[in-house]
């Protein structure tokens, strides 16, 4: 399996390099990291800092995120990295959808979509995304590109399509989808030796679990409007 090749591999390279070599190579990727990179990072650490505490500033700060990210994929990768370009423009579109969401009132007082956990309806509707996201995103990569971790690769995107959709919902299942994600980009990204990545993905999977139980926390302790 792909997917334990690459777990070997990465505490291979831990044991085999040891941490002091990584660490070396983690500075200098950070050294030679350009100026947008480093905006499209940062906005999108702010981003799930919002999100955590619910609010809509998420979805400003991640437009910003994700439209640098697109760009970067686009035009300042060589060759382009059209599958990541496009997941990028996919979250900008749900960015603006869960912004228009996140702002609308049922009256004075209520949100339209306070937090909430998902339906049995929702639940199944957005299990069967991610099917449906990770078949059509791995049948790409296997298909058209030349990626060596196609099944990874895709459940990565995948999680993260379906996590933007319950997210804009003001699902707490999100979060669920965004650990997962999260959990499968570490090791993904240090395969690759996007050490840089890799770091950001395990503060944002530290971030996840956190938004994950202080939702959990508002939905069962607050009225809707406060939540």
């Amino acid at each position: 399996m792909v997917s334990q090749q690459v777990l070997i591999f990465t505490f291979e390279k831990i044991f085999i390099l040891g941490l002091q070599e990584i660490w070396q190579q983690l500075i200098t990727n950070v050294q030679q990291t350009k100026w947008p990179e480093w905006v499209s990072t940062v906005a999108q650490i702010a981003s799930v800092w919002y999100a955590r505490k619910n609010n809509v500033l998420v979805y400003p700060t991640g437009i910003i995120g994700v439209l640098l990210a697109a760009w970067l994929y686009f035009f300042a990768s060589y060759p382009p990295l059209y599958a990541d370009g496009t997941l990028n423009i996919y979250y900008f579109l749900m960015s603006v959808y869960g912004w228009y969401n996140w702002v609308q009132k049922k009256d004075a007082e209520h949100l339209t979509y306070p937090i909430s956990w998902c339906s049995k309806k929702e639940l199944s509707f957005g299990i069967a995304l991610f099917l449906f996201a990770w078949g059509i995103i791995y049948f790409i990569l296997l298909k058209i590109t030349d990626s060596n971790t196609p099944i990874l690769d895709s459940l990565v995107s995948g999680s993260a399509v379906v996590a933007m959709w319950w997210m804009a919902k003001r699902k707490i299942e999100n979060w669920l989808a965004w650990i997962f994600s999260n959990i499968v980009a570490v090791p993904l990204n240090f395969y690759k030796e996007f050490y840089l990545f890799s770091l950001m993905y395990v503060l944002f999977l530290a971030m996840a679990w956190w938004g994950y139980v202080e939702w959990k926390k508002r939905q069962a302790g607050l009225p809707n409007n406060y939540r």
